[in-house]
């Protein structure tokens, strides 16, 4: 029997419907479940640099099957994890989500606190009274936020780390829970903000003595050099210093991502979960050896191997059709000085704790030559944190303190210039690039600070390495898809990590978070013909 032309016109916009929003929605489940894979300090040229070596289903899965972003690029000055991780979740900067560092001077408890730690919350998963960690400082929401919203609850969102602020600002106000270790012992803890105590799931790995038989191992190349041990010595006992700088962490981490798939049932809800696994122990080691050494590729092979099984897992688990999965990092990182040093590059390594000294010592010359004063606190490279209390005393104004800690910074450090704080308030920045990622580095939390200008190339450590410049080799960071939504291919044009959100959350059919400035990257989404072709039916069955 024929349809009516009206009634076959309906069915044929039902199904063009369904075809080209199967893509994405949020409120059917579609996809189950959303990974976002963040590898803390894994630089943007990693990915082509041991191409050749990685396994079927690692990063190839990206590299051959995923829509590969390869110009994306930091637009800040502060390249480091809590910045970083909030940034990739909120789709904003500094100047929008508030965390422009991993710690900070706070003028009201007079002390230095993290990015995440909260008074009004405890740790739950070790003994003892411990003061636990939340999103609280975040002054923008993320996209398990929205997507929480978006379905009033129905999606379930979680973060994991082994460092907090890695699992808790990817999780969000609205997060089902944020679950990183316990650094001395290993142990999975989370805090009274999500729940008041582990779930038992949690609490059995705990138990099993899992993170405990990770010490005393050997990591050997596949050559049979050892690279790392895991033994405990008199002075180093902790989990986090000697394990985490190994592939057990990496896997270790997997593992607890894997069983909480299992025990909280994501992807088999009736709107799409998302979960976050931020994977720490590449930056644990990279600070120590630098990315240039035969101990950084093994662990970008080792992470390639863990990989591929944790996908293996999604796809036993949810179905790979059923997943989407992004992959990015917080910052990279900048060469050892001396591997810079070797090819003639002007790099050097500088003695934090000493040019404080010497900053202090400038300053109380100027301003208070017959008593020595510290007017700078501690210099984070290439931040310095200014002693507001100090200059008070003396009756200087802000802009002039910190005008004054900038130009001692220039003198004593060899910083190229500098912003301070109150300038960054008022937005008083040149019209430049440059200018733009010192603007976007500002957030009124904490007290008076001025970010320099360094030179490139240089650190402020004198062993190993570090991040948090505005140069290329911290900025540049993967930004790769893998799922129905995305077109595979290599996409070559600028993009940033701010993108992320954005596209995520226009592809779900939800909002950006509030705080979103980046672009849906609208080139490598597989649906674009689709839509336009429906739209067109649409108007026509009219």
């Amino acid at each position: 029997m024929k349809l009516p032309f009206r009634r076959l016109a309906v069915v044929l916009l039902v199904l063009l419907w369904q075809t080209v929003f199967s893509f994405g929605s949020a409120y059917n489940g579609q996809p189950k479940l959303i990974v976002v894979v963040v590898i803390d300090q894994f630089r943007g040229d990693y990915l082509a640099r041991y191409q050749d070596e990685y396994v079927p289903g690692g990063f190839r899965l990206f590299l051959e099957r995923g829509a590969n972003f390869t110009d994306c690029n930091y637009n800040y000055v502060n390249t480091i994890t809590g910045p970083g991780h909030a940034t990739l979740f909120t789709g904003a900067y500094s100047n929008g989500h508030g965390i422009r560092a991993n710690e900070w001077w706070d003028p009201e408890k007079k002390k230095f606190v993290t990015s995440v730690e909260d008074d009004d919350s405890k740790l739950v998963g070790i003994g003892g009274k411990h003061v636990g960690s939340s999103p609280h400082n975040l002054q923008a929401d993320t996209l398990g936020d929205e997507l929480r919203l978006a379905t009033q609850g129905k999606s379930r969102v979680f973060g994991i780390s082994l460092k907090d602020r890695a699992a808790v600002l990817p999780a969000g106000f609205a997060g089902n829970g944020a679950y990183w270790i316990d650094a001395k012992t290993g142990a999975w803890v989370t805090s009274t903000y999500y729940r008041p105590e582990l779930p038992a799931w949690a609490e059995a790995i705990n138990q099993s003595g899992r993170a405990e038989k990770l010490f005393g191992l050997e990591w050997k190349d596949k050559h049979g050099n050892v690279l790392r041990t895991t033994k405990k010595t008199a002075e180093e006992t902790s989990f986090f210093e000697l394990v985490g700088p190994t592939p057990y962490s990496v896997q270790y981490e997997l593992d607890f991502a894997q069983e909480l798939i299992r025990q909280e049932k994501l992807g088999t809800g009736p709107a799409t979960d998302f979960l976050s696994v931020s994977l720490s122990a590449n930056d644990i080691l990279g600070h120590d050896v630098g990315p240039d050494t035969p101990q950084m590729h093994a662990m970008a092979l080792a992470l390639d191997e863990a990989l591929a099984g944790f996908f293996h897992f999604l796809d036993q688990q949810v179905g790979l059709d059923n997943v989407w999965i992004a992959l990015s990092a917080d910052h990279g990182v900048a060469p050892a000085p001396a591997a810079a040093q070797r090819l003639h590059i002007p790099a050097t390594g500088l003695d934090g704790g000493r040019l404080v000294k010497e900053l202090n010592a400038e300053l109380s010359a100027k301003f208070s030559p017959t008593a020595a004063q510290n007017f700078v606190r501690d210099l984070d490279y290439p931040s310095a944190y200014v002693n507001e209390d100090a200059f008070g005393a003396l009756k200087i104004s802000e802009d002039d303190a910190e005008r004054a800690v900038g130009e001692a910074l220039v003198k004593v450090v060899g910083m190229r210039g500098f912003y301070t704080r109150a300038q960054l308030a008022r937005g008083d920045v040149p019209n430049t690039e440059l200018g733009a990622k010192y603007l976007h580095s500002y957030s009124p939390l904490g007290g008076w600070f001025v970010i320099g200008v360094p030179t490139p190339f240089t650190i402020g450590y004198l062993t190993g390495t570090s991040h948090g410049t505005p140069y290329t080799y911290d900025t540049h960071v993967p930004l790769s898809f893998y799922g129905k939504a995305f077109r595979p291919g290599y996409y070559r044009g600028h993009s940033e990590p701010v993108d992320l959100a954005a596209t995520l959350a226009s592809l779900l059919g939800i909002n950006a978070p509030t705080h979103a400035v980046g672009r849906v990257l609208s080139e490598a989404l597989a649906e674009q013909t689709g839509a336009s072709h429906a739209t067109k039916t649409s108007k026509e069955g009219q």
